[in-house]
């Protein structure tokens, strides 16, 4: 666990414990915890190089462009589009409890956020820019200077001081207090019987053992179609592309069902694009399950309680550039 937050899940449960009397409940999920930042300076400036364009070849694409924190820290789009309007190979996945995945990206080829941070910087289908010409474009704004050395001690910049403060910003996109949430630290009410019902039926059909923790998955690579083959016009093999295993061929990071109903359109590909398709999909794939209309109903009504109090912060200002500063090249 990194130093810049610390995890306060006891407080939390306690605060809630006193609020409603009763001790949290023994399930195979855990309320997210909230955090508490010890390197505000540091989180900053991870805030303003998150927000920042200029980290790519054209001026225009920043983390936020396919992470936007506005639309529950994704694009919303099947596969993002990156530089010169290039169509990603892949559905971009939620930034927002990211810290609490196993790795990064559906392959799990980043063992972390700060190896996550530097690869859209450096890909030519998505920022399209190398780490010596974003390095060389923050050295030339003396703003970010400034606050590079406050932060780190010095005033030659390099890609890991760049992707340690971006991570230390994504730690904090945390979404605690989710309804159900509420429910797992006792409030009785917080959840109605409908969610109530899709959060047992989750359960009994096996959903857990894949979708567990305070992060409802990110925790296991899995292959997708069990019981029955995904049809998919994505080129992607998923973890057999980091592993070169054949048995690895089609598995993927399990995604987070936090904030699932604003992560639309659903699964590596973005072939699901509601929530109803993803759950009928889902059962009928991995779980060999049809599942009625009614009971589509109650899982729908249960992930949706999964929505959590989203990251809430003052836009950063971003020093401005310097007559040395290189121009983009939005069309080259």
């Amino acid at each position: 666990m990194r130093t810049t937050i610390i995890i306060a899940a006891v407080g939390l449960a306690l605060t809630s414990q006193v609020a409603w009397g009763v001790a949290p409940r023994n399930e195979p999920v855990q309320p997210i915890p909230a955090v508490a930042v010890t390197e505000p300076a540091k989180v900053e400036l991870g805030k303003k190089l998150f927000f920042d364009p200029r980290l790519s070849k054209s001026g225009f694409i920043s983390c936020n462009s396919c992470h936007n924190l506005s639309m529950g820290g994704t694009d919303n789009l099947k596969s993002s589009i990156g530089h010169n309007w290039q169509q990603g190979p892949i559905n971009s996945p939620t930034v927002l409890n990211s810290s609490l995945n196993l790795a990064q990206f559906w392959d799990g080829r980043a063992a972390d956020l700060k190896e996550q941070a530097g690869g859209p910087i450096a890909n030519p289908g998505e920022m399209a820019f190398t780490h010596e010409l974003a390095i060389g474009v923050l050295q030339s704004i003396p703003g970010y200077v400034a606050e590079f050395e406050a932060v780190f001690g010095q005033e030659v910049l390099d890609i890991d001081m760049v992707t340690d403060a971006i991570a230390a910003f994504e730690e904090t996109l945390v979404t605690p207090h989710s309804p159900f949430d509420q429910w797992l630290l006792g409030d009785d009410d917080a959840l109605n019987a409908q969610a109530l019902a899709g959060y047992q039926l989750f359960k009994q059909s096996g959903c857990v053992a894949c979708h567990n923790g305070p992060n409802l998955g990110g925790t296991s690579f899995q292959r997708m179609g069990v019981v029955e083959p995904y049809q998919s016009t994505a080129d992607t093999i998923g973890r057999a592309a980091v592993t070169g295993k054949d048995a690895d061929r089609f598995a993927f990071k399990v995604p987070t069902l936090r904030n699932v109903e604003l992560t639309y359109p659903y699964f590596h590909d973005g072939e699901a694009a509601t929530l109803e398709e993803a759950v009928d999909i889902m059962g009928r794939l991995q779980l060999g399950r049809v599942y009625s209309d009614e009971e589509i109903g109650q899982i729908v009504a249960f992930l949706k309680s999964l929505t959590g109090e989203q990251p809430r912060f003052e836009l950063p200002i971003l020093p401005p550039s310097s007559n040395d500063t290189p121009a983009p090249a939005p069309f080259g």
